[in-house]
């Protein structure tokens, strides 16, 4: 049952119908585009199926979303009514204020979507201005996958794949990478430390800076480049 304010406010509303738990997560999925119900459980991780089935209802009563089925095709897609693309710049707003206010390390057990936080990573580094003199490519390997974090035209962006000429090739967990970007700056050069980088010192040393951790000394450098080897 959607939450009742009693209250005559178009903030009040509009919170009746997408302040309940997981709508709106449900729309940031679907602004990237339709989803299945399945890929949706995925990005979600933690939500039920039987919670999934009673959001996706209660956005479709308030006609923020419509399912999408066509004739000969078994799954069903969601996709967002206009009235559901135009909370945009809502979530646009709610990801910048968290990541602003309110971001923290991962706690043990919350699960880590990989595309999500190297899109994140991405967008976070073009809203603080983090650029570089010239292209760059960093090659960020998960167990399950490998994102690319790239700097060209003075725009970050990330995106899955391989680059085997990476400038910087990080080996790492999803968790330990989300932990580096939201520490704070003093204790974010152990983190990176305990990951394994290879690239050139100056590329490595670069690096660094964009993410405000102090530059190693040679030592350090070499101790990076030769962790797996």
């Amino acid at each position: 049952m959607a939450t009742r304010y009693s209250h005559f406010c178009p903030a009040a509303r509009a919170l009746e119908k997408i302040g309940d738990k997981w709508s709106l997560l449900i729309v940031r999925d679907l602004l990237e585009g339709p989803k299945r119900f399945t890929d949706l459980l995925a990005y979600l991780n933690n939500i039920t199926p039987k919670w999934l089935t009673l959001r996706l209802r209660e956005l479709e009563a308030a006609g923020i979303v419509k399912r999408d089925c066509q004739s000969g095709r078994r799954e069903v897609w969601y996709r967002l009514t206009p009235a559901g693309g135009d909370l945009s710049p809502i979530i646009e707003g709610l990801v910048s204020w968290g990541q602003r206010y309110a971001m923290r390390p991962p706690l043990p057990g919350e699960v880590v979507n990989s595309e999500r936080l190297m899109k994140g990573l991405a967008k976070w580094l073009n809203k603080r201005g983090k650029l570089l003199s010239h292209p760059a490519v960093y090659s960020i390997r998960f167990p399950q996958c490998t994102y690319l974090l790239s700097f060209a035209e003075d725009e970050w962006t990330s995106t899955a794949g391989e680059a085997p000429d990476a400038d910087i090739k990080i080996n790492t967990t999803p968790e330990t990478m989300a932990t580096f970007t939201t520490v704070p700056r003093k204790e974010c050069g152990e983190i990176f430390e305990s990951m394994r980088v290879m690239g050139m010192p100056n590329q490595i040393n670069e690096f660094r800076k964009i993410f405000g951790v102090p530059n190693s000394d040679a030592k350090q450098i070499h101790k990076q480049n030769t962790k797996e080897k």
